[in-house]
C-alpha cells in the first residue's frame, strides 16, 4: 500500500520483495512479500517530506536525532541488483560479532550465547558467567537470531 500511495504522488519508490509460496486448503500461490518487513524506500527532497508523511499508510520516516536518515545509494543499488538477479537469497537478521544470540534450530535450540565469529559457520560462546567459564561451539549461522 505504501509503495502504491507514494508512486501515486510521483515519489520515486523501491520496495524489494521476495517470492514465497502461500498455501491455503485448496491451492498454493506465489506471493511477493516485502523483503524488509515494515520498510519501503523512497527518494525525495528532505525539505519536501510532507507528502510522504501524509500518506495514510506511512507509519513514519526513519530519523536519527530528529534528522532524516538518508541511506547511501550504493546500499540500495546493491539490494536492487540482488533482487533483480537470478540468484537465490534469503533475508537474515543483522547480527554482529559480540551480539547475544539465541539458537532457533537444531540440537542447541533455546541456547543463548554470544556470537564470537561469523562466516559460513558461526562460533557461539556459551558462558557460565558466575564462575567465569565458557564453552565454544560451531553452529550454522542461519540457526541463530538476535536475543
Amino acid at each position: 500500500m505504501v509503495r502504491d500511495q507514494l508512486a501515486a504522488r510521483n515519489i520515486e519508490v523501491f520496495l524489494p520483495t521476495l517470492t514465497r509460496w502461500s498455501r491455503w486448503k485448496d491451492r498454493k500461490k506465489a506471493i511477493d512479500w516485502p523483503l524488509f518487513t515494515g520498510y519501503c524506500f523512497a527518494r525525495f527532497d528532505p525539505a519536501d517530506s510532507l507528502p510522504v508523511q501524509r500518506c495514510p499508510s506511512v507509519a513514519g520516516i526513519v530519523t536519527f536525532s530528529g534528522a532524516l536518515a538518508p541511506l547511501p545509494d550504493h546500499e540500495i543499488e546493491s539490494v536492487r541488483l540482488l533482487v533483480t538477479s537470478d540468484l537465490q537469497f534469503d533475508p537474515v537478521p543483522f547480527i554482529k560479532e559480540g551480539d547475544r544470540v539465541e539458537v532457533i534450530h537444531g540440537p542447541l535450540r533455546g541456547v543463548i550465547g554470544r556470537l564470537v565469529r561469523k562466516g559460513d559457520h558461526a562460533r557461539l560462546l556459551i558462558a557460565v558467567e558466575m564462575i567465569s567459564q565458557a564453552l565454544s561451539v560451531q553452529v550454522d549461522a542461519s540457526d541463530v537470531r538476535p536475543y
